[in-house]
């Protein structure tokens, strides 16, 4: 029986579609804005990423960007560490699960995950020379009814590629076949038979024998308008290794510059300092990694517009009174003078407002105390008549009596001339008023 081939069954790159969909688009970008890259169209050239048109003033400075991550040398001294390949199982009865079968690296053994299968499952130890990564299956039983995934990875390079690959068992010999179900290879095994299901991919990053610092290359074309893609001028090579080549005098006049690091930092943009009218044309950056199978190309139509109009500066005018005194040897002590501006002119008039109220509010205070205290003493004396007029009238009556009989005992003979004087009997009314209130005090 003939071991099958992966050229028998396509390969399954994920997102190979979409990649491929993306990359005629932006051919076509190129050709339709970008006539002068139809004739760079080829593929030996590398895949167009990047198309643009750019206008910039005579006399300024161009970067026409050129960055790739997957150009970053690094010394692949892990080399067996990069490549590994693994095989997966997915089942979908009695319940879906999926189980890794084994896996392998350049100069490791391949690892078996259930112990079941040791002996029973592998693939070949030469496979990281010749790259066939079939798995071979002996002695299949029905636990083996799945779809496996062949899955490819190159750390190094970026690369991941997987297939799948459905197993079916069955016990009829006439029932044993092969065929396409539109998305996978089916096979179908007798029981207890042997199989191999294919994955081979014999491209050279997944064998030995390549060095990859030897396989990376940049560099830059330059097409003046009305010369021919295949005239294009080569302004500069880099190689990985550290190999760097100029060509013309621009590079020598340091007009045109890449970093040196470009390889470090995955970064070739062109620098083109002092635009004049004969740069104009079309730039292409080329990017190469041959280990890898890396072809790159991003393609730039410089336009050089006329320059700037300088900026209009004018001497600052210095008259009579700003031309500063000259400067003396002599040195004077700092001096300092507080000196407290008033905010406006009113400043005072307000202060002096502010003093005249408070002086007013403080006489008003005082009157009304003074008028205050003089009611009290008023009310006072009208209390204090009020209630000696109200002790007369009670005591009337007795107050006559005593009088009367004080009059009585206290008469004296009087001489014929008093008798008619009002004066007499005025002073003797007095008298027992005197007398009156005396005997009411006590």
């Amino acid at each position: 029986m003939r071991t099958p081939h992966l050229s028998d069954f396509p390969l399954r790159c994920q997102h190979c579609e979409q990649m491929h969909l993306d990359m005629t688009l932006l051919q076509i970008l190129a050709v339709l804005f970008l006539p002068g890259a139809w004739g760079q169209s080829s593929s030996r050239l590398g895949v167009v990423l990047e198309a643009k048109n750019i206008t910039l003033p005579a006399g300024s400075m161009a970067v026409l960007p050129c960055h790739s991550p997957r150009m970053v040398w690094t010394q692949d001294r892990l080399k067996d560490r990069q490549r590994v390949v693994h095989w997966d199982l997915v089942r979908s009865s009695p319940e879906y699960s999926m189980e890794r079968v084994l896996d392998m690296s350049p100069g490791v053994h391949q690892r078996v995950y259930n112990g079941l299968n040791k002996g029973r499952i592998s693939i070949s130890d030469s496979a990281f020379n010749d790259g066939n990564f079939s798995l071979i299956i002996n002695n299949v039983v029905t636990t083996d009814k799945g779809v496996y995934t062949c899955n490819l990875h190159h750390h190094y390079c970026q690369i991941h590629q997987s297939i799948q690959i459905q197993l079916n068992v069955t016990k009829s010999a006439r029932k044993e076949k092969r065929y396409w179900d539109g998305e996978k290879t089916v096979f179908v095994v007798l029981l207890g038979s042997s199989v191999a299901l294919p994955c081979v991919n014999r491209r050279p990053l997944w064998r030995e024998g390549l060095q990859e610092d030897q396989q990376q290359v940049a560099h830059w074309d330059f097409q003046p308008p009305g010369v021919r893609p295949d005239r294009a001028d080569r302004l500069v090579d880099l190689y990985a290794s550290g190999e760097r080549r100029d060509y013309g005098p621009l590079f020598s006049q340091s007009k045109m510059s890449v970093e040196e690091d470009a390889f470090t930092l995955g970064d070739f943009s062109l620098s083109i300092s002092d635009l004049k009218p004969v740069d104009k044309g079309l730039y292409s950056c080329h990017l190469h990694h041959h280990y890898c199978g890396l072809h790159e190309r991003r393609i730039f139509r410089l336009s050089v517009g006329p320059p700037l109009p300088p900026a209009p500066t004018t001497a600052p005018r210095i008259f009579e009174n700003d031309v500063p005194e000259p400067r003396t040897e002599e040195v004077e002590s700092p001096r300092v003078v507080n000196v407290i501006l008033p905010e406006h002119r009113g400043y005072f008039v307000q202060h002096l407002g502010y003093f005249l109220t408070t002086f007013l509010l403080l006489a008003f205070i005082v009157v009304a105390v003074i008028g205050l205290t003089r009611r009290r003493k008023k009310r006072g004396m009208e209390y204090e008549l009020q209630r000696s007029d109200r002790g007369n009238v009670i005591s009337g009556g007795e107050m006559s009596l005593d009088c009367t009989e004080l009059n009585a005992c206290n008469q004296e003979p009087l001489n014929s001339a008093y008798k008619n004087n009002l004066l007499k009997e005025r002073d003797m009314a007095k008298d027992c008023n005197i007398d009156f209130d005396g005997k009411l005090w006590k």
